[in-house]
């Protein structure tokens, strides 16, 4: 079946048979898929479901972190200060969304009662760090990434932060933290994965399998291993620490541009396919694929998260948040 056929979903979720591309089969559908429009111009990026049920989203164009009511759609917008730029969001042990905000070169702390925003910033000498995505590892640390060539850590109880040099320069990009208590990141322009050592900062380069593939997002499924999404070869590709092994897979279709990844609490895996204006999801079991296209063009699905039973996106190119379920 053509990769680019489009699932007649209406924005009110009718349930609904995943497209089948070369090499896809069903398997655990059937699914639903939802559109949540924002307002035009908020440039949505990143999202992750809040404990209360709803989700956190960032605005890069218009400075903004948004909180989604999936109940009715309505949603609200908090500024994050001038010049803001947010990028990447996840909730942290004391249940608030914490932010990449390479606007004002900071992390950022939003109240989820009060939305009062505080601002840890970066050292002077690290003045443009082009601030991605953060994760917090099993004691509590915030670790994050900078694309101009570093990588980091916030202690939020002190405040203390540090800054590390990526070795080999810029690139940092997608982060994950894994079961076992392991940190690991993507380097999108120096084409690797590196390891984190919690006690000295230190990053050890692990090389992917395909050479110049574009490693830009990672994350750990429930055995610790990596999962990595290849902007540039356009793969899907894990690799296991445990044995220094790696595979990959190549998404369907004639052009694919992987740029986002998530594993569910199932270990199946989700990317966001640019070539194919569609969301993906690859079971490693039996190696097959489904496709969910955008109902829309230019969707440009710049990140994924979850929680049992939904896969979030964002939509950046249509300003909308889109929830695929699985049905039982």
């Amino acid at each position: 079946m053509n990769r680019r056929q489009f699932l007649r979903n209406s924005a009110a979720g009718i349930l609904a048979a995943p497209v089948l591309l070369r090499n896809a089969a069903a398997q655990e559908g059937p699914f639903r898929v939802k559109y949540f429009p924002i307002e035009a111009g908020v440039g949505l990026h990143d999202v992750t479901p809040a404990r209360d049920g709803a989700i956190w989203f960032t605005g890069q164009r218009s400075g903004t972190l948004g909180r989604l009511d999936p109940r009715d759609g309505t949603f609200k917008l908090i500024n994050l200060g001038k010049g803001a730029s947010p990028h990447g969001v996840v909730v942290g042990p004391d249940g608030a969304p914490w932010i990449t905000e390479g606007g004002q070169n900071a992390i950022a702390r939003v109240d989820p009662g009060d939305h009062k925003v505080t601002l840890f910033r970066l050292p002077e000498k690290e003045a443009y760090a082009n601030l991605n995505t953060g994760v917090f590892d099993k004691s509590g640390i915030y670790w994050f990434t900078g694309q101009s060539g570093i990588y980091g850590r916030l202690d939020p109880k002190s405040g203390e932060m540090k800054v590390f040099k990526a070795p080999r320069g810029v690139g940092p990009y997608g982060i994950t933290a894994t079961p076992k208590g392991e940190v690991w990141y993507a380097s999108l322009a120096g084409n690797h994965i590196a390891k984190i050592d919690l006690s000295s900062g230190q990053a050890t380069i692990v090389e992917p399998s395909t050479p110049k593939q574009g490693a830009r997002r990672v994350w750990s499924d429930s055995k610790s291993r990596i999962w990595v999404s290849e902007w540039n070869s356009g793969q899907a590709s894990v690799h296991d620490p445990a044995d220094g092994s790696w595979k990959a897979w190549k998404l369907p279709g004639s052009n694919p541009r992987a740029y986002a990844v998530y594993v569910d609490d199932k270990d199946k895996v989700w990317l966001t396919d640019f070539g194919a204006n569609a969301i993906v999801r690859f079971d490693p079991v039996t190696e097959k694929f489904n496709a969910f296209p955008s109902d829309k063009s230019g969707a440009n699905v710049r990140q994924l998260d979850g929680r049992p039973g939904e896969t979030w996106g964002a939509e950046s190119g249509n300003d909308r948040l889109v929830m695929i379920q699985t049905v039982a």
